[in-house]
This record gives structure tokens, C-alpha cells and sequence, in this order.
């Protein structure tokens, strides 16, 4: 799931369907309460520890722990070689990107049904937001700590929709390469420090990582919820717009390249059109034989 969710185009939420975990980590995301999470604190004192074992138990934590280490560890290693595709070779990285949204994209509507005037408004609606956000996201929100937070908010809440991505979100509104680039620099910093080096870059980047790690929690408990009631009252209607979201979000990979050929000093040329055409030709490839062996389209009835 950390593997899927660190690249734009493929969901965790996939990932769990195909290994048959989606409906436990459902099940376990939406056990948690309040309630339960006050029985957990109030477990330091001797006569409430049964409570909060059983609400330990309720919400399956060994296994939150367990899957979140795995998910981790995945994202930290694959966005270490993203980051530096995206820096070294972004025509041939955002071609990819965009191969992978654009397959997800045609594999998902050909699942969603957008046949009546609400679900035509939420299509259009889903595809304008994506299409005009990932133009210049990045220079309109900044890179701030609460615009950090709200990006692991979102994100996470689409990290466990099957074919939606967490990572697409992040492309959507400017941050992905923020925070690919943080977080390898963050481990960076851990590491040097780990032989000597110094605490400031662990804490300079460190904030960052546990502002959207802050916001993805808070994202998991809330905004998750809310795509799940809006899944229940107008299951089609959202659908449709999640998956026009992707539609317009393949804005995102072309503007993303022009900008980094920009700060590369170069620009599009016959050969880089062709490089980006190429790379978007293996991503789509990559998700097709992906759909066709686990039949990640079946989005409607997963969720």
C-alpha cells in the first residue's frame, strides 16, 4: 500500500482490495471514537486497563501498527527514488505519472455511470476543481504549515479509496515534490545525525513531517468519514466526481515538467514531447495489466 500510495495514479485502497485487507482496515479506521480513544488513555490507571485493552482490541491495533509500519517504510523508500527522478529526469517521471492517471482515469468511468443531470454537475464539477487547482497550486497555496496540514488531510482520506490516490491529490495541490523532497531530507537528516551530524536539519524538516503526519491523522478520523457518508447518500454522483477529479488532475504531470524543464534551464522540445509520450505509454501499460489480473475497476461495489 505504501508503494502504491507514494506514486501518483495507483491507491493504497487498491492494494488492499487485491490482498484482501480492505474491509479489516475499514472496519478497524472506523472503530475508532472518542470514546474509545479516552478508555485508551485513561488505561494508565490500574482499575481501567480492562477497558482499555478491549478497546485496543475493538479497534484492531496490532494490525493498524503492523499495516502502518509497512505503509511507512514503502513511502519513505519509494519517494526517496521518486524525488529524484522528479529532480533528474522529470520528463520521463511526470510522463509516467501521467500514463498511470490517465489509465486509472479511463479504467474507473468505464465503472461510473454518469447518465443523469446530477451526476453530469458532479463529473464537471470534480474535473473543474482538478483541472484549475493543478495549474498553479503550488504558487497560490504556498507551502505553509497549516497548507501542510491540509494536504495530509485530504490525502490520506483518498489513500483508502480504491482507485484514488493519495499521492494525485498531493500533485493536485502543488505539494507533491514539497514533500517527496522534505521527507527524503528528513531521513537524510536522521540518518547524519544518527553519526554525529547536526539536529538542525532534523528539526527543520522534522516540523514538516509531523505537520502533515498530524494532518493525515486527523484527516483519517474525519474527512474519510465524509467521503464515506457522501459515498452512502449519493454513492454514484461522488463517484463520478472522484474519478472526473483524475480527468483533471492529467493537467497536473504536464505543468509539473514545465516547470522543473524551467528551473533546469530547459524547455519542451520535439524530444522531450516524445520521452514524455513514451513514459506515459509504459504507466498506462503498467495499470491496464494491473486492472486486467486484479480487477482494480470495481470500484463501486468496494466502496
Amino acid at each position: 500500500m505504501g508503494a502504491a500510495d507514494a506514486v501518483p495514479g495507483v491507491s493504497g485502497g487498491t492494494i488492499a482490495l487485491i490482498t484482501g485487507i480492505y474491509e479489516r482496515l475499514i472496519g478497524a479506521i472506523t472503530a475508532v471514537s472518542i470514546a474509545r480513544i479516552r478508555d485508551v488513555l485513561l488505561g494508565v490507571f490500574p482499575d481501567r486497563r480492562r477497558r482499555a485493552y478491549e478497546a485496543l482490541r475493538a479497534v484492531d491495533t496490532v494490525f493498524l501498527i503492523v499495516l502502518g509500519l509497512g505503509i511507512a517504510s514503502a513511502i519513505v523508500t519509494v519517494t526517496r527514488v521518486v524525488h529524484a527522478g522528479i529532480q533528474s529526469m522529470p520528463v520521463l517521471t511526470f510522463g509516467f505519472f501521467f500514463g498511470l492517471i490517465a489509465a486509472s482515469a479511463w479504467v474507473l468511468f468505464s465503472e461510473v455511470s454518469v447518465d443523469t443531470p446530477p451526476r453530469m454537475a458532479a463529473a464537471v464539477a470534480g474535473f473543474a476543481v482538478a483541472f484549475v487547482v493543478s495549474g498553479r497550486a503550488a504558487a497560490t497555496l504556498g507551502q505553509s504549515l497549516p497548507v501542510t496540514v491540509l494536504a495530509g488531510a485530504v490525502a490520506v482520506s483518498a489513500m483508502i479509496l480504491p482507485g484514488i490516490s493519495g499521492s494525485l491529490i498531493l500533485v493536485i495541490l502543488g505539494q507533491y515534490e514539497y514533500m517527496t523532497g522534505t521527507l527524503s531530507s528528513f531521513v537524510d537528516g536522521l540518518l547524519a545525525l544518527a553519526t554525529g551530524g547536526p539536529v538542525d536539519p532534523v528539526r527543520e524538516h522534522g516540523v514538516v513531517v509531523v505537520a502533515f503526519v498530524g494532518g493525515a491523522v486527523v484527516g483519517l478520523f474525519t474527512v474519510a468519514h465524509a467521503v464515506r457518508f457522501a459515498l452512502d447518500r449519493a454513492r454514484t454522483a461522488t463517484l463520478a466526481f472522484l474519478v472526473a477529479l483524475i480527468v483533471g488532475a492529467l493537467r497536473a504531470p504536464v505543468v509539473r515538467t514545465g516547470e522543473q524543464l524551467a528551473d533546469l534551464g530547459r524547455t519542451w522540445t520535439p524530444t522531450a514531447i516524445a520521452l514524455f509520450a513514451g513514459a506515459a505509454v509504459v504507466g498506462a501499460v503498467f495499470v491496464l495489466l494491473l486492472e486486467r489480473y486484479t480487477g482494480i475497476a470495481e470500484m463501486d461495489e468496494a466502496v
